[in-house]
């Protein structure tokens, strides 16, 4: 398991057009994810320990701001036989599991993970209204233990966009698992 960091990507970068589906079968646009203030969106997976540990602090910023007009969703670059805790029927049962009322989505062609430039999971973005990078760095400072956490930079960027304050530019990258490309 290879440990990489996000990419620098400009901020004010549109998110890419995508259209994925879930394990479920059904279809979801990126256009269509986007809640009336915007959307938090994360390249995500079930095996790696980054992943796992950024999981339920994940779902509950989800669910904390979807009521603030910012939905979230979760895209599984790593469908992959060599990784079958990623397979879409262990993305349902994490789904059951965790109790994820967002959609995680799978991009088994992995056109998407390249489309944005991900290069780890996890892999955060935060896009606004108008469909705009805003966001792009580590959920917060201890990915491996969450009471020792000093600073939700993902959460304090949210608070500030929320509240009409500059969003700091200086945003430190994720760290995580490389995405297990298969071409």
């Amino acid at each position: 398991m290879a440990l990489l960091e996000s990419i620098i990507i400009p901020l004010g970068t549109p998110m890419p057009e995508f259209k994925l589906n879930d394990p479920f079968g059904k279809s979801h646009e990126g256009k269509d994810l986007y809640g009336e203030k915007g959307l938090l969106l994360a390249f995500l997976c079930n095996h790696c320990p980054y992943a796992i540990a950024v999981w339920p602090r994940f779902i509950r910023l989800a669910n904390a701001i979807k009521d603030k007009g910012i939905h979230a969703a979760a895209i599984n670059p790593n469908i992959n036989p060599e990784y079958p805790d990623d397979a879409p029927e262990q993305m349902v049962r994490k789904i059951k599991e965790e109790g994820i009322r967002f959609p995680y989505l799978g991009d088994e062609k992995q056109d998407v993970a390249r489309a944005f430039k991900a290069q780890c999971t996890p892999d955060i973005f935060l896009f606004d209204h108008q469909k705009r990078l805003i966001y792009h760095g580590r959920f917060d400072d201890n990915w491996q233990d969450e009471r020792k956490v000093k600073h939700q930079e993902l959460k304090e960027a949210i608070d500030c966009y929320l509240n009409g304050k500059k969003i700091p530019t200086e945003q430190k990258p994720s760290m995580g698992c490389s995405i297990k490309w298969v071409n």
